[in-house]
C-alpha cells in the first residue's frame, strides 16, 4: 500500500499483518479522492475505523490541513503511528486511541469541526447506523452537517447502496451528502 498523490506521494505505508484490516486499493482511493478533491485542500478530516491510516494520510498528502484517526486496535494505533512519522505528516495529525462513538463524543464536547469524515466500519460489527445516528445526536457541536459536507463511506460487498438511514436524514434534502464505494469481501476486525 502507497500514498498516491500529494505531498507524500509514493511513500510505502505499512499494513497490518492478517486479516484483521481490509487495506483499501489504489482504486477505491483514487476514487474517493476525485470524489472530496474539491473539498479536501485545507480541510478538516476525521477518519473514523482508521486501520492503518491509509485514507486520513492519502486526505493530508493532497492537502488536508489536519486530521483525525479514530482506531480502537492497538495494533492498528502502532501503524498509524508509524505511517505518520515515515510520510513527516505526524505534525498535522491526532490520534484517538478509542472506540469510535467514544470519540465522536468527545470531539463533540470538545466543540471539535471537521469538513470531511470518512468512515469504514466493519462489516460485520453493524455499526454504520449507529455511528451515523450518534454524528446526528452530536450535531449541535458538530457543524459539518450541513449542504456541503461529505460523508464518504464503504458498504459491504453485496449490499446496495442506500441512502442515509431515515432516522437521521430527517427527509431534509442534502443533510448528508453520501458516496459509498464498494470494497473487497470483509476480513477485518480493527476499530
Amino acid at each position: 500500500m502507497r500514498v498516491i498523490a500529494g505531498a507524500a506521494k509514493g511513500h510505502n505505508l505499512q499494513t497490518i499483518e492478517g486479516l484483521a484490516t481490509r487495506p483499501t486499493t489504489d482504486r477505491i482511493k483514487e476514487t474517493l479522492f476525485n470524489i472530496i478533491a474539491f473539498d479536501l485542500p485545507e480541510a478538516s478530516f476525521l477518519d473514523l475505523f482508521s486501520g492503518s491510516g491509509a485514507i486520513g494520510i492519502e486526505a493530508l498528502s493532497r492537502g488536508a490541513a489536519e486530521a483525525v484517526f479514530v482506531e480502537n486496535a492497538a495494533e492498528c494505533q502502532k501503524v498509524i503511528q508509524a505511517n505518520l512519522v515515515h510520510t513527516k505528516l505526524q505534525g498535522r495529525a491526532r490520534l484517538l486511541q478509542t472506540d469510535v462513538l467514544s470519540a465522536l463524543d468527545r470531539l463533540a464536547a470538545e466543540g471539535k469541526k471537521f469538513d470531511i469524515i470518512f468512515m469504514d466500519p466493519p462489516y460485520e460489527a453493524g455499526l454504520y447506523t449507529s455511528v451515523l445516528e450518534r454524528i446526528a445526536e452530536n450535531g449541535s457541536s458538530f457543524p459539518f452537517y450541513g449542504f456541503h459536507t461529505p460523508v464518504p463511506t464503504t458498504s459491504p460487498p453485496g449490499q446496495s447502496p442506500s441512502a442515509v438511514p431515515d432516522s437521521i436524514s430527517s427527509g431534509t434534502p442534502g443533510l448528508f451528502r453520501c458516496c459509498r464505494v464498494l470494497t473487497d469481501p470483509p476480513a477485518g476486525k480493527c476499530h
